[in-house]
């Protein structure tokens, strides 16, 4: 039977964004230091970096002798690739005996200068971004146990962030819950999961129900979710997630100034309305009781009296609650599903 990707990574963490300027990119290092601070001991920046994940900076010596055990890239650019300039500082951080974590698309053992520097000082090179092999096709047969997703309207928009902050809620609330990682950076911070931008297209959505198997009736699976049904270039990964996981709830994720596809300004955005009617559409090919229930929204870029009059219009527009899980958490959407599906 073929079982979740596990992860056991050595903490505490060197964290390298290198000479990222966009925090699109940077999300697996701001990830990490959000939801587990106290496992990251630095981050390694380049001249040239805007970006500051709020931790002490630190060089490959420093990081060794302040007893850091793994060197992890924190980025996630597109294409899932690293720039030639930064082999460099990994390979010595490799030389030194730190662990090299990577979620992007490659293999650290395909870069001959980091796998001699792990081999000769005994490092691990860690590809978190290998999906486990024999994955299975799609069934649709439906599973026992509830099942929430997160969505965007775009990707890097804080579905990850979301998934984690309503798992959080719900068990708040005195609702059992899992939350069940689908990507790098949730799968470092779970220790399992499936990365399912990196599986074969025809197994996304068998990788999506190996994710959240049968549960106890009342447990919900947090999903969190992938790309966007919107974006041009990852709609395919989102499409097989959502047929997958068969969620009887999602919750849209969008960002309150973003107005075009992120990298694909020639795209401009769904409306909030069109979001939630689309998943509806598609997801109830798999699960006709799917329905959306709230609407989570990154408002970092409006002032306090916007940021609240904006949520209020969204609000006003679909009936259901509105957050910034960052300001406000996740507590009215748990409350939310708490009323719908109990009483």
């Amino acid at each position: 039977m073929t079982k979740l990707k596990k992860v056991q990574l050595n903490a505490p963490y060197l964290v390298l964004i290198g000479d990222l300027t966009d925090p699109t990119y940077a999300k697996t290092g701001f990830g990490l230091v959000q939801w587990q601070p106290d496992r990251v001991a630095g981050q390694l920046r380049f001249a040239g970096c805007t970006l500051d994940l709020g931790v002490p900076d630190m060089t490959v010596p420093e990081a060794v002798k302040a007893g850091v055990k793994s060197l992890v890239i924190g980025v996630a650019p597109i294409g899932g690739t690293v720039p030639d300039k930064w082999w460099d500082s990994i390979e010595e951080a490799a030389r030194a005996g730190l662990d090299i974590v990577c979620g992007l698309h490659l293999k650290l053992a395909d870069i001959p200068a980091v796998a001699a520097a792990a081999e000769a000082s005994g490092a691990r090179l860690i590809d978190v971004r290998t999906p486990p092999g024999n994955l299975p096709i799609g069934t649709g047969i439906k599973r026992s146990g509830k099942r929430v997703l997160t969505v965007g309207t775009d990707c890097a928009i804080g579905k990850k962030y979301t998934a984690l902050a309503l798992h959080q809620a719900l068990q708040k609330a005195g609702i059992n819950s899992t939350f069940r990682a689908s990507g790098q950076t949730g799968i470092m911070l779970a220790g399992e999961g499936v990365p399912i931008d990196a599986v074969v297209a025809d197994f996304i959505s068998g990788a999506a129900e190996l994710i959240s198997p049968d549960n106890e009736d009342a447990h919900w699976d947090v999903i969190e979710g992938q790309g966007s049904l919107f974006h041009p270039g990852y709609s395919g990964v989102s499409l097989g997630l959502l047929h997958g996981s068969q969620p009887d709830a999602f919750v849209l994720c969008h960002d309150a100034t973003r107005k075009f596809v992120s990298g694909w300004e020639q795209y401009p955005l769904p409306s909030i309305g069109e979001a939630i009617d689309q998943h509806v559409l598609l997801g109830s090919r798999t699960n006709p009781d799917i329905r959306c229930v709230g609407i989570s929204i990154n408002t970092s870029k409006l002032s306090e009296d916007d940021r609240r009059a904006y949520l209020a219009e969204m609000h006003a527009e679909t009936g259901l609650p509105c957050v910034d899980p960052i300001i406000d958490g996740c507590g009215d959407i748990a409350d939310h599903m708490k009323q719908l599906y109990t009483e």
